[in-house]
């Protein structure tokens, strides 16, 4: 073969490549983006905890977090002031669209419906925890959903 076809195989091969890398740096940008924006839209259903000491009024907290710890630390997102509660007793967790408690290894354990808490375990509205002698009372709200804003939207 001679010099100059040599050469403009050389430059369509190298052509080509940097297409199809162009090209596939592209649709992968494209495909980042678009699961960056579906994180971004993912929301958190509200929930509702009712918090009844033993001889105490009930106290209502409004969550929006994927995320609350129950315990005796203050830095807990529901502090229970109860000597029979471990210091980080107890998770409620958000994940794969249902929210799910689970006990810190507490000492005294953690009950949901009068069931010990062996395993993390879907949680559901109604439900009631007891940590010591703290009874809390779950309550999603299935058709409002607080944003991580806490702004409220309602869905139809």
């Amino acid at each position: 073969m001679s010099g100059p076809i040599v050469l403009v195989l050389r430059l369509i091969t190298s052509f080509a490549l940097y297409a199809f890398l162009g090209w596939a740096l592209f649709f992968l940008w494209r495909e980042v983006q678009r699961q960056g924006q579906s994180l971004a839209n993912r929301r958190v259903p509200g929930i509702s905890i009712t918090v009844k000491h033993a001889d105490d009024t009930p106290i209502l907290k409004h969550f929006a977090q994927p995320e609350i710890t129950l315990g005796r630390d203050p830095g807990c997102d529901i502090p229970l002031m109860d000597d029979t509660v471990s210091t980080r007793h107890a998770q409620l967790t958000y994940h794969h669209t249902q929210w799910w408690l689970e006990d810190l290894a507490s000492m005294n354990g953690t009950i949901l419906n009068d069931a010990p808490v062996t395993m993390p375990t879907v949680i559901t509205s109604g439900d009631e925890i007891l940590c010591g002698s703290t009874r809390l009372t779950i309550a999603l709200s299935p058709n409002v959903v607080i944003e991580p804003t806490l702004r409220l939207e309602k869905h139809e």
